[in-house]
């Protein structure tokens, strides 16, 4: 059967290459996928197949097959904001600067191969398509909740709060990756981070005729900056902490002294516990450096996404299928990443595997990535987990042992309780 399956994959693959190369080219935000999903939903009517639940502006799910075990499997519908990457969108400078377009078809081709089959077959299959999981645009989704569409900034976050997942046994998703020593990495971890916003509060005054008349909110950011990197060298390896931030806001006017300035960080660390402890320490740097010149701080966190834990067992399944395309040797396994995803949030409470695929040029989040190799990218990676799926499927052991074998982390009151803090 697997054969089966995999060369329905290859007969198709003039297809799914042309439907990975229309998604790229068609970025949008998250909680602005509308394009994408319309293109999305034209290949579900093309191959019969239906959307069964809608969710949170832009996501959607589509199943095949019955009862048990359930499968879910995750693609990512969201562009990130890319400035001078040359498919971004001319709107907002969107691009798919982090290969979520490819997830896409690579997923569509997956579930549409099983379906030949899924007769044959106990179970179910379940594909979301998760709006929002670059943590970018809050603004505009800070308006949302306002307008009460969304709860929360992710994609992801909305759908577990909103009990989306609960149904299926485990999750399979994948990401790109731009290794060039490797083919492909499985089992690997991501930090979990803190979205931080810090407004230092001054006071206005003419630059040149009566600085002396003014409080510089600009200088406490420049304080604060110095601050923050003298703790730089408290941090240890083991927690792999990265503190990183732009200025969104510098002042009003050059011939003024700065009465607001914004500045916009993400905290990371692969150690929830220390995470938290570094956190109030950006916190108090803030508000101290302020203080200390005649200044005070407004100080905004929300909670990113929770570290991802991958299940070791699934992993396993996937490891196994990558062997059918290279050996060991090309592997990377347990690798650990400073890089976050609200996937992160899913693996507290069910068994998770995410595995890295190569085939990009280019820089990941750079304005030149590029697919490089179309049928490593898609063909292949779509019949590692059409494969993984059918091990799953055809043998209920597997299943059990890693359902039975999981540990939930929270419970969904905690969870709740943390999102809402």
């Amino acid at each position: 059967m697997k054969k089966a399956v995999k060369d329905y994959i290859v007969s198709n693959r003039d297809e799914t290459i042309a439907l990975g190369k229309k998604l790229f080219n068609c970025p949008e935000l998250g909680f602005k996928e509308f394009k994408t999903k319309e293109i999305i939903i034209d290949y579900l009517n093309r191959h019969q197949l239906k959307v069964e639940k809608e969710f949170f502006e832009t996501g959607f799910s589509v199943s095949v097959g019955h009862g048990k075990p359930h499968i879910g499997l995750i693609a990512e519908l969201d562009a990130i904001p890319t400035v001078g990457h040359p498919n971004a969108s001319k709107v907002d400078n969107a691009a798919h600067s982090c290969g979520h377009s490819t997830q896409i078809a690579i997923m569509l081709a997956a579930l549409d191969a099983l379906n030949q089959k899924i007769d044959q077959l106990s179970g179910r299959v379940t594909l979301f398509f998760t709006p929002a999981e670059e943590f970018t645009d809050v603004e505009y989704r800070k308006q949302l909740i306002k307008e009460g569409k969304i709860k929360y900034l992710s994609g992801k976050q909305n759908m577990l709060a909103a009990s989306l997942f609960d149904d299926c046994d485990l999750f399979i998703h994948l990401h790109s990756s731009g290794g060039s020593d490797y083919r492909f990495s499985v089992n690997s971890s991501l930090a979990g981070f803190i979205y931080k916003k810090l407004t230092f509060n001054g006071k206005g005054a003419h630059a040149a005729v009566c600085p002396d008349e003014g409080v510089n909110a600009l200088n406490m950011c420049s304080l604060f900056l110095n601050a923050m990197n003298m703790l730089r060298e408290t941090y240890k390896e083991e927690d792999m902490v990265r503190v990183h931030g732009i200025i969104a806001k510098g002042g009003d006017t050059v011939n003024s002294i700065p009465e607001e300035v914004i500045y916009e960080c993400y905290i990371r660390s692969i150690n929830p516990d220390f995470l938290l402890k570094l956190n109030e320490k950006i916190s108090n740097a803030a508000k101290f450096c302020s203080q200390a010149l005649g200044g005070s701080c407004t100080i905004e966190d929300i909670p990113g996404y929770l570290p991802f834990i991958p299940c070791t067992a699934l992993s396993e399944v996937i490891y196994q299928n990558m062997l059918d395309y290279t050996d060991s040797s090309r592997i990377r396994w347990n690798e650990k990443s400073v890089a976050a995803g609200d996937v992160g949030d899913i693996s507290v409470f069910k068994p998770v595997t995410q595995y890295g695929y190569t085939g990009f040029k280019g820089r990941m989040h750079g304005n030149n990535l590029q697919i490089a190799d179309p049928y490593e990218v898609y063909i292949v990676q779509a019949e590692i987990v059409a494969g993984s799926v059918l091990d799953l499927l055809t043998d209920s052991s597997l299943v059990d042992n890693i359902v039975n074998s999981f540990q939930p982390k929270m419970t969904c009151q905690q969870y709740l309780d943390y999102l809402n803090k």
